[in-house]
C-alpha cells in the first residue's frame, strides 16, 4: 500500500465523526436518531454523509426494515470491529488528558506574540 492510499484509509477512519460514530457503534446497533442525539454537535447532512462513508468501507452495515415508518439499523461489520479498540483507545486517552491540554493551550495563547519576518 503506498502513502496515497493509507492517507485515504487514515482520512475516513480519522475524521473526527467516523470516529464518534465507530465509537458508539461499538455499543451495538443503532437507528440515524439514536447516533444523531448522541453525537453532539453533528448535522443530519453530516451523519448521513459519514455513515455512507463508512458502509461504502466496509466498517459498519446498514439494515433496512420494510416497516411503516421504515426503520434503519446502524452496526459495526467485523472489519469495524477490528478498529474499535484503537477508537476506544483514542477516546479513554481524550477523556484522561483534556484538561492538560485545555492548561497547555491556555499557556500557549497567553505567551508573547512571536512575530515572523516577512
Amino acid at each position: 500500500m503506498d502513502a496515497c492510499e493509507v492517507r485515504e484509509v487514515l482520512d475516513r477512519v480519522g475524521d473526527k465523526w467516523s470516529v464518534y460514530v465507530i465509537h458508539m457503534l461499538g455499543g451495538g446497533t443503532m437507528r440515524f436518531s439514536e447516533l444523531k442525539r448522541g453525537i453532539e454537535g453533528i448535522s443530519q447532512r453530516m451523519l448521513t454523509v459519514t455513515l455512507r462513508g463508512l458502509e461504502r468501507d466496509g466498517l459498519i452495515s446498514r439494515t433496512v426494515y420494510p416497516v411503516v415508518p421504515p426503520r434503519v439499523d446502524y452496526a459495526l461489520t467485523s472489519l469495524g470491529e477490528t478498529l474499535l479498540e484503537a477508537v476506544c483507545a483514542l477516546f479513554n486517552w481524550s477523556e484522561e488528558h483534556r484538561t492538560d491540554i485545555d492548561a497547555a493551550r491556555v499557556r500557549y495563547d497567553e505567551r508573547e506574540p512571536v512575530s515572523v519576518p516577512e
